[in-house]
């Protein structure tokens, strides 16, 4: 059978170094752990990458796929694998040393739902967070973890309520929280720390009821983006296992044509998982 010439590994026309190349917007079903139920089934979006020698052509991208492929057929928990730490680790060494590369990225996003009962009749529909888990590994370094979660919330205008003789304006607002953590903490732990920071909580299902009590506790507490992103950041500047975080808070303005924004980053200690 004739050889087929392999491009990707003849020499570079450049040599300069890749920082990152890869696949991106990979498709694949898999289960994250939930505080509630144990696990839940959703859909990621997979970008998956390695550094590239100068000396290189191109990388092999086929392997990606195959290194995918093999983390899900080898997962404990069947053809559909759990998202956690260890299977992140598992994954970034096979990709290493699939492509003979010094460093390894992966990054997995996906849709995580919780049902929310509403604050006063206490129905329940299921209100969606988009969530992201990255991770990257160098040879001979303990591999980084980046959790991330955008949550909805409502805030109020304090000046708003402070100059106007009826009401003010209100708007939701988006809470983009990233933390690495020294330790496994459930990610609903991070969604209730941003849902609690801004004037009231977002929810699928209100009926007449809980919109009242959802409209006036949004008023009794309004709040600047400056006050929710300062909000979030006191609460991950407690706690015990979160090393490092950034929040960025956005306000989807109802009354002007632009957004407004806030963001806090902070480094506590060894980005060690």
């Amino acid at each position: 059978m004739h050889k087929l010439q392999d491009v990707q590994n003849s020499p570079s026309d450049l040599a300069v170094d890749i920082d990152r190349v890869g696949i991106k917007e990979f498709r694949l079903p898999l289960v994250v752990r939930d505080r509630d139920t144990g696990l839940q089934h959703t859909v990621a979006t997979v970008d998956l990458g390695v550094d590239l020698p100068a000396a290189f052509k191109g990388t092999h991208m086929s392997r990606f796929v195959e290194a995918l492929e093999a983390w899900r057929e080898h997962a404990p928990e069947g053809p559909v694998p759990a998202l956690d730490y260890p299977s992140m680790r598992g994954l970034l060494e096979d990709v290493r040393l699939r492509l003979d590369a010094r460093r390894a990225y992966v990054r997995f996003r996906f849709p995580y739902f919780r049902a929310k009962a509403a604050p006063a009749t206490g129905s329940k529909a299921p209100v969606a967070y988009d969530c992201t888990m990255t991770g990257e590994m160098t040879k001979g370094e303990h591999p980084v973890f980046t959790l991330e979660a955008d949550v909805p919330v409502t805030t109020v205008c304090p000046c708003s309520r402070a100059i106007s003789r009826a009401g003010a304006h209100g708007q939701r607002a988006l809470v983009k929280l990233a933390v690495r953590m020294t330790r496994f903490e459930w990610l609903e732990e991070f969604i209730d720390i941003a849902e609690s920071s801004g004037s009231a909580q977002v929810y699928s299902l209100l009926k007449r009821q809980d919109e009242k009590f959802v409209t006036e506790q949004a008023y009794d507490d309004a709040c600047f983006v400056e006050d929710v992103v300062r909000r979030v950041a006191e609460k991950l500047d407690r706690h015990v296992h979160v090393s490092w975080f950034r929040v960025e808070v956005e306000s989807f303005e109802s009354i002007h044509c632009h957004n407004a924004f806030a963001v806090i980053e902070r480094e506590r200690g060894p980005r060690r998982c």
